[in-house]
């Protein structure tokens, strides 16, 4: 019996791409897949028929003889048996079962890296802005330390699996596929425990609360995190311990506002010293600093104190502290206050009526984004 024409299994044209050949393999590959289809034996044919035709065109030096001589150019590769290499890609039909069927994977009992584990930690904005040094308790599995993780009794030692031979796994002849499956006595660790550790019960890890010292960098932000190596759960049948992650939740500021390393706030000042200008002390992370107004600065005025903002978390600089100026109306005069006000107001120009965008899309920026416009 003749074979059919490879495009032809595939249902693609002579000049398709190899996304489009891997596409029909795929779709032929699920529908006629023999977990699918058990006892099929058309179904089965139907899939090796899509395998062999796949394995050839997706091979670009296998296609061209293919392309030039037909199915004689090609046989003693198309008749020699699968080659697992050429289903990479495809460990994702059924849960990896190619890697099953034609023979991947490994044995499964070894020692394996532990669990990584993750910690979230609070602190305050200064202790962002400062950095801290804290301690944590963490819960977690560790290596049993009288049994090294063996989960056997000291003294003695797990044996070979006789049912898979230690292996892990036991394979099943399934008409034109070798199944794998996890052996059933060892759960596919490839071990057994005849005598098992008293102080983990057989488990090689015990469950203790651990006490770590954490130092968190100076300008670290919300939402960052740190890796701690080898702080994890310790992994199964003495293998390596996982990594901790500690997630840093800042508390916010009563003022200050951060964006990236900057920070802002507003400062209240008087109507006189905006108008007349003055000295003032404008609050930073470091204390009060000295600055002083310039005679007839506008409400809102946004002034920058450089290298008051935050540290870079790795250590190059400072950010900036921008500041805007608000003016503050008093709610309650005195009478002499209110007759300074009056006598002031007579020799003032009269107020002209300005109107402003109905949108109101200059008010509604916020103090970065006026940054931004004033400073570039």
């Amino acid at each position: 019996m003749s074979k059919r024409d490879y495009y032809e299994v595939l249902g693609v044209p002579k000049n398709a791409g190899d996304q489009q050949i891997k596409s029909a393999y795929r779709k032929l590959a699920l529908q006629h897949h023999p977990d699918r289809n058990q006892g099929n034996k058309v179904a089965e044919e139907k899939f090796k028929e899509a395998a062999e035709a796949y394995a050839i065109l997706s091979d670009g030096e296998k296609r061209a003889r293919y392309d030039r001589f037909g199915h004689a150019g090609v046989s003693s590769q198309a008749g020699g048996g699968f080659d697992p290499s050429t289903f990479a890609g495809f460990e994702d039909i059924f849960g990896g079962i190619f890697g099953d069927f034609f023979g991947g994977g490994g044995r499964r009992g070894g020692p394996e890296r532990g669990s990584d584990l993750r910690y979230d930690l609070e602190i305050t904005f200064e202790e962002s802005a400062k950095g801290v040094e804290t301690s944590v308790q963490i819960p977690r599995l560790e290596t049993c330390e009288a049994c090294h993780g063996s989960g056997a009794a000291p003294g003695s030692s797990p044996t070979t699996c006789p049912q898979c031979q230690g292996r892990g796994q036991q394979r099943f002849q399934q008409g034109f596929f070798t199944v794998a499956r996890t052996c059933s006595r060892c759960g596919g660790t490839g071990r057994i425990i005849t005598k098992p550790c008293v102080t983990c019960r057989g488990e090689g890890r015990t469950s203790k609360e651990r006490k770590l010292t954490v130092k968190v960098p100076a300008g670290i932000s919300d939402g960052q995190r740190l890796r701690i190596s080898g702080e994890g759960e310790g992994g199964p049948h003495g293998g390596p311990p996982g990594d901790l992650y500690v997630f840093i939740e800042v508390a916010p500021h009563p003022f200050f506002r951060r964006e990236g390393n900057d920070l802002s706030c507003e400062i209240p000042l008087n109507f006189t010293t905006l108008a007349l200008g003055g000295s003032i002390e404008v609050p930073t992370l470091d204390g009060l600093e000295p600055f002083k107004v310039p005679e007839g600065t506008q409400s809102g005025t946004v002034f920058r104190l450089r290298g008051k903002g935050m540290p870079d978390v790795s250590g190059r600089g400072k950010g900036d502290l921008f500041f805007t100026a608000q003016a503050v109306t008093p709610k309650k005069l005195s009478k002499e206050q209110r007759a300074l006000f009056e006598q002031l107001s007579q020799v003032l120009p009269k107020e002209k009526f300005e109107p402003r965008p109905v949108d109101g899309e200059a008010d509604e920026k916020n103090i970065f984004e006026k940054v931004k416009d004033i400073f570039g």
